[in-house]
């Protein structure tokens, strides 16, 4: 009996030992292959990336201050007005419905006040092009120093990926502090209760504001960044691209499947004492987000998986009579 355990436990350990080993070779021809097909694919858009950038170069004869208006300039603000655009027309309109069913404050902004709506995009357009543009000037100087921004040679996107990551942190923490600080009484009654004229936010509100709090909170914690790593234009240019839109989805009051959660700081809207942040994480460290962490709009904070409006899967807790 013992003699027929031993050779069940050893015909065990050898079928064991068989499919596993036989699962590491597929394992290791499996990650072998991808990688030479993820190496294949990076190495053919980098090349692309480079031709493209190289052939923009030349066409723009080297002229920096011409690279670095378009890369620093214009294209972030066509990213942001063209992404608002079609948010602005679901805000008019109500139409594509597709949209309006994802509202986060739902009654609010159905449809938008358009009288509000025009000296938002007044304010906005005066801030992009009498504030933004203006700093962009020391900022072309600096950049111009550090002697890489205007290489020929494009930044290695494992590169990229590491300045974005400085980035975000970077801007988290100076967006936080000076956000902290606009909201002190006198500085918010004189600066920053501008922004907050609205409670229910819209996609161009991110940069409706007072000029103070545009250059304190808007442009530095985004400008720094790239200032200090001594970015090339066109790492400057999809992060500022990045941050526009971001903030536009943080403000634009959906929440749209597939995108990031706009609930936080919508919730900074509705109740000006919470949310400071951008990521959060300053805020969970000042415990500035407590309230929020017990409200429904805190569970639908993540991003939305599915078509079904987390308004309609996590709905508000029915209100007591009185």
């Amino acid at each position: 009996v013992a003699c027929s355990q031993e050779e069940k436990l050893w015909d065990a350990m050898k079928i064991t030992a068989c499919v596993l080993g036989t699962g590491l070779l597929v394992f290791t021809a499996l990650v072998n292959s991808v990688s030479w097909y993820v190496q294949s694919i990076w190495g053919t858009l980098d090349r692309f990336w480079q031709t493209t950038w190289l052939k923009f170069y030349y066409l723009s004869e080297g002229k920096e201050w011409a690279i670095f208006l378009l890369g620093a300039a214009l294209v972030p603000s066509l990213a942001f007005w063209c992404f608002n655009g079609i948010l602005m027309v679901a805000d008019v309109t109500g139409k594509p419905t597709f949209i309006t069913r994802y509202r986060i404050q739902l009654g609010k902004n159905d449809p938008v006040d358009t009288k509000k709506l025009c000296q938002a995009i007044y304010t906005a357009l005066c801030n992009q092009f009498f504030i933004s543009l203006p700093m962009l000037v020391p900022m072309f100087y600096v950049m111009k120093w550090w002697g890489n921004t205007f290489s020929k040679e494009l930044p290695a996107f494992h590169w990229f990926l590491v300045e974005l990551s400085i980035f975000t942190l970077i801007e988290e923490i100076l967006f936080y502090y000076t956000h902290r600080l606009v909201h002190l009484p006198l500085l918010y009654r004189h600066i920053h209760k501008k922004h907050h004229e609205w409670t229910a936010p819209i996609g161009v509100v991110s940069i409706y504001a007072h000029p103070v709090e545009h250059i304190l909170s808007n442009m530095l914690p985004v400008m720094t960044g790239p200032m200090i790593m001594g970015s090339h234009i066109v790492s400057i240019a999809a992060w500022f691209s990045l941050a526009l839109i971001t903030t536009s989805i943080s403000h634009c009051g959906y929440h749209l499947p597939f995108l990031p959660s706009p609930e936080f700081h919508d919730f900074h809207h509705l109740k000006f004492n919470q949310c400071y942040g951008v990521l959060g994480v300053l805020d969970y460290l000042h415990g500035t987000d407590t309230v929020f962490r017990q409200t429904k709009a805190y569970e639908r904070h993540r991003v939305l998986l599915s078509l079904t409006p987390l308004s309609e899967s996590i709905p508000e807790a029915p209100k007591r009579a009185e």
